[in-house]
């Protein structure tokens, strides 16, 4: 027992007083003479008896009652605290990912652990909670209840040893508070798992919210199988966990009309295919049902128009190698010789090749050096004798980049850089046997840049400086047999289409993700994405014919967009959310340390509910009084 006001515990020193008063008091029996000397000696006895005894049962309850009192005042109190004014702070991080609209025993775990938390809190609580996208600071019931029953779903979800972090930042700095961190979520597995440090000051608990059903299905990806004149077969693919013992149903959707079905299980791998015609436009969705997490249902995509990418070539060599790339399906391929060249027609272009010129004129390095700063591509070829102080003017605004002297030594291309996205989706695997093109000379090449294709000897053959490609030998049949290797058709083919970033089938919401629209723009012009549910200005960069877009944080709901300048649409984007949140895979909580690990919500608030409560005891002590003082009056009344 504990005493909020203990120094009044002093005047319990005062019972002092009355024991001395009835020790010393000067009250005393006085004799009478009678004749009856024998019967008065009884009576004298029997009354000095009674007396005695009524005077003490009145001083312990006197005693009693004044100590009551005293302790009354002092209000006594019982709790787990060390001291009654100590301040409580409590932090709560509520797990609002895809995963959490699992079904529990009670309904969705998300909804469940709302209602669980606003039924635990007391109207004068006043607690911080965050979420993976939300914060609601040092916030009362009320305010929490609206906060809580309008949350969303997150596309984001924070590593849990971020979320621990972030939480401690919430507290105060008062040492002597009593700190309580809360984590309520279903631990999905992730890349790293959850280390807790020890920690003195705060209390760290944990709640597993656990689905019923560990099973899910989900559209894992969506892509163009195969392409012909006439039609494109469109592959789908699903992604089990657990058992489906039955066929899936998947649905494609064009513009929310149902257009095509079919059924996948185990046997074809859960894939699916459909075949829709070619050049025709499609505002797409594929979807399935599936009574687990909804949010990987759906799958939109879209098939747009692809307007054709410009390149021009400017030749002082034979140009038909580039022809055979550059064909008419996907790209406006225009090709002049150096000395016809019309400098208008610069600006007009996605790409320029700069195929084996002598040198290079100081009117087109300020042309070519405009139409790069202007979001254009530039790939050069030189020839085998070439003006290297004009080509290294060229250079000028590109650090580290030269070309020196010209090699003689013949040398074999032997090292081919994978992972550059010239090369993404070329290779099934590392290629290390193939029948290695040469050259005959080459042209040692100074860049910081990491080479796209090297020599045998570790020098460059090909680099990527920003929106420059640079080889260092010329490609013609005398010099080098490149142009009849296999690697000439998706090293130029992508070098191409990377110059005019067209969209995707789609785009994952949470990553960064940069498009290209092709249409001229005036001044103040600004594009929007527009769906039925959201509208967006993303990131954008103007140049003379295209615009490039960035989106990373937004949008955040799955859709299809339009992208329009004003009130003209130009095209479609699909945006979808990462399936990371379909994996059914959780956390072993029994092996964390540093933590206290509950079953429940309202089990974890009861537990620190118990721990911080306050049991006043002032009352009782108030009541004892009370009824001694009652039993003082009835003794002094009835006891003769």
């Amino acid at each position: 027992m504990q005493f909020k006001y203990p120094e009044l515990l002093y005047a319990l020193l005062l019972l002092l007083i009355p024991i001395l008063v009835h020790l010393f008091q000067l009250n005393k029996f006085q004799k009478v003479a009678f004749t009856n000397v024998q019967f008065l000696k009884q009576v004298t006895l029997q009354t000095r008896k009674s007396s005695q005894l009524k005077k003490w049962l009145t001083l312990l309850i006197r005693l009693l009652l004044l100590a009551a009192i005293i302790l009354a005042f002092a209000q006594p109190y019982w709790s787990k605290l060390e001291r009654i004014d100590i301040s409580t702070e409590t932090v709560i991080y509520l797990d609002n990912s895809f995963s959490m609209q699992a079904k529990g025993n009670k309904g969705e775990l998300l909804k469940r652990a709302i209602q669980d938390i606003i039924d635990a809190l007391d109207d004068k609580d006043e607690v911080t909670i965050f979420t993976n996208n939300t914060t609601i600071k040092k916030a009362a019931k009320k305010t929490i209840k609206e906060e809580l029953l309008a949350l969303d779903y997150s596309t984001n979800q924070l590593d849990y040893n971020a979320v621990i972090l972030k939480g401690k930042h919430f507290f105060s700095k008062d040492v002597s508070s009593l700190k309580h961190l809360i984590l309520l979520s279903d631990f999905q597995q992730k890349q790293n798992d959850l280390t807790i440090t020890s920690e003195s000051l705060i209390n760290i608990s944990l709640v597993q919210l656990q689905s019923v059903n560990t099973n899910n299905i989900s559209i894992d990806s969506v892509y163009i199988s195969k392409t012909n004149l006439n039609t494109i077969e469109l592959t789908v693919m699903l992604k089990l966990q657990g058992e489906a013992n039955n066929d899936i149903s998947v649905s494609l959707f064009n513009n929310n009309k149902l257009i095509a079905k079919t059924a996948v299980n185990s046997q074809n791998g859960f894939k699916g295919s459909f075949t829709i015609p070619n050049n025709s436009e499609i505002n797409g969705k594929i979807e399935i049902e599936d009574t687990s997490l909804q949010f990987d249902n759906v799958l939109f995509f879209n098939i747009n128009q692809r307007p054709k990418i410009k390149v021009l070539s400017i030749n002082s060599a034979d140009d038909n190698f580039l022809k055979r790339v550059f064909t008419d399906d996907e790209f406006n391929y225009n090709a002049t010789d150096f000395k016809q060249l019309n400098y208008n027609e610069i600006e007009q272009q996605n790409l320029i090749v700069l195929n084996e010129l002598a040198s290079i004129p100081l009117a087109l390095i300020s042309a070519l050096n405009l139409f790069v700063t202007h979001g254009g591509n530039l790939l050069i070829i030189p020839s085998e004798d070439i003006s290297i102080s004009s080509y290294n003017q060229l250079f000028t605004n590109y650090n580290n980049l030269k070309f020196d002297t010209l090699n003689s030594t013949e040398k074999k291309i032997t090292t081919i850089n994978f992972s550059h996205p010239i090369f993404d989706n070329v290779f099934d695997k590392k290629i290390s046997n193939f029948q290695y093109p040469k050259v005959n000379s080459f042209y040692n090449l100074t860049t910081n840049s990491s080479a796209i294709l090297q020599f045998e000897n570790g020098n460059p053959f090909l680099v990527q400086n920003g929106r420059l490609f640079i080889f260092s030998s010329a490609l013609n049949l005398k010099n080098s047999n490149f142009i009849n290797s296999p690697l000439i058709v998706p090293t130029l083919y992508n070098i191409g289409r990377q110059s005019l970033q067209l969209p995707k089938l789609y785009y994952t919401i949470g990553k960064e993700n940069t498009f290209d629209v092709n249409t001229k723009m005036q001044r103040d012009d600004i594009l929007k994405l527009k769906s039925s549910v959201a509208e967006i200005i993303p990131q954008q960069r103007t140049y003379s014919n295209k615009v490039t877009v960035t989106t990373i944080d937004s949008p955040d709901i799955a859709a299809i967009y339009a992208i329009r300048n004003n009130t003209e649409l130009l095209e479609h984007i699909s945006y979808n959310y990462n399936r990371y949140e379909s994996k059914m895979s959780f956390l072993n909580l029994g092996t964390i340390e540093n933590a206290t690990v509950k079953d429940s919500i309202p089990q974890l608030f009861n537990a620190i509910k118990s721990r911080t409560n306050i049991n006043a005891l002032w009352k009782w002590f108030v009541i004892f009084a009370a009824i001694l003082l009652i039993l003082e009056m009835l003794i002094l009344k009835y006891f003769k």
